[in-house]
Parts: structure tokens; sequence; C-alpha cells
């Protein structure tokens, strides 16, 4: 059960909940919050009325709408690196590796409440603590990514993060268009598409030891 699926399910006024199940509960309605209207716009009165609590409730478990964006973006941001970590580990042939990472990103962008847009597109990435995390993101999914390229290719780390990240980018910056452009492409195809275009760069470095692809 997602976050917002919780808030949903928790949303009656008055309802005790566990305060892990409540937090999760918060977290939800903020995340809703949030996507619909932006960090700026967005009132911690907002979030109290969309979970169904009181505002001293709310700030028990938040002291402010800060601490609350954090919280979520601490939250996604690990889901990203962990889809990323999980699609390099599902396989041992390469090209099915660069096709499962960029299905990663298109699931990402595509599911959890638009959760994407509080990591990649944030109105609120002036504030240092949430600039640190979208880096993070960033730099740890290519990080990720390297560690398979510099192991298959004996590119330095410096060379393999390069390329990481431009495969990172890739798979970013087209996930999120393919979903601004209302999916007018299937996902499959889209993934299909991405898949051929990075791995006919990534092919192009032969094995570590080897003159084959």
């Amino acid at each position: 059960m997602t976050a917002i699926e919780q808030t949903e399910a928790a949303r009656p006024r008055g309802t005790r909940l566990p305060r892990r199940a409540r937090r999760n509960q918060l977290l939800g309605a903020a995340q809703e919050v949030f996507v619909a209207q932006g960090y700026h716009a967005a009132a911690m009165d907002d979030i109290a009325e969309r979970a169904g609590v009181s505002k001293p409730v709310l700030y028990q478990h938040f002291p402010g709408k800060l601490d609350l964006y954090l919280a979520l973006l601490d939250q996604h941001c690990e889901s990203l690196i962990l889809a990323v970590r999980t699609a390099l580990a599902s396989t041992t042939d390469n090209k099915q590796r660069v096709r499962a990472t960029m299905d990663a990103y298109f699931a990402y962008v595509e599911d959890d409440g638009g959760a994407f847009r509080l990591v990649f597109e944030s109105d609120l990435t002036n504030e240092p603590a949430v600039r640190e995390r979208v880096d993070k993101v960033t730099v740890e999914c290519a990080e990720a990514i390297s560690e398979v390229i510099a192991e298959d290719t004996g590119l330095s780390r410096a060379e393999s993060m390069l390329l990481a990240s431009g495969l990172g980018g890739l798979a970013q910056v087209v996930a999120r268009s393919w979903l601004h452009s209302d999916r007018s492409v299937p996902r499959d195809q889209a993934v299909q598409l991405l898949t051929s275009l990075a791995w006919r760069g990534i092919a192009g470095f032969p094995l570590h030891g080897t003159d084959n692809h």
C-alpha cells in the first residue's frame, strides 16, 4: 500500500493510529498537496485537512513544512536509488541491464502519485537541504551504473562516472518528457527506443580484456 493509499484508508478525522501509520498517512497527504500545489503554495493547514487531522497532530510529527518536505524527498530519493540498483542486479546480460535501468526511470515517473516531481521538478531547489538530496539521488544512481561500467570495461572510475551520468541523465529526462507528452508512445515501446539509443553508445566500449562488446 502506498503512502497515498494509506492516507485514503486513514483519512476519517479522530481515528487513532500507531505513530508509524500516522506518519505514513501524513506523508501521503503531504505528497498529494505538494505535487498539486508546489512547496511555496502549500500550507500546513491544507495538509492537515487533507489528512483529516488537526494541525497540532501534524506538528507533533513534523515541526514545520520544510521538515515534512525533506522527509518526503528522503523517501522518494531512496526509492529511485533502490529501483536502479535492483534493475542493474536483475540480469548479467548488459543489454537487458540497460533496458531494465531505463524502465526503472520510466516506472518511477509514471507511478507513486507524481512523487518524481518533488525530486526532479521541485520549486525549492534553492534550499540547500533540498539541493543536497536531489544531487544525492543523481550521484548515487550514477555511481551504481558506473560500478557496472567500470567492472565490464576496465575504464577508470572518473570515466565510468561520466558515462553513467550520461545514461542516468538520458533516462531521467526522456522519461519525464514521455510522461509530459501524455504517453503518446506506449511505455514498452518508449523504453525499447531509449534502450536502443543507449545500447548503441555504451556497447561501443569493449568488455575488459576482450575485443568483444
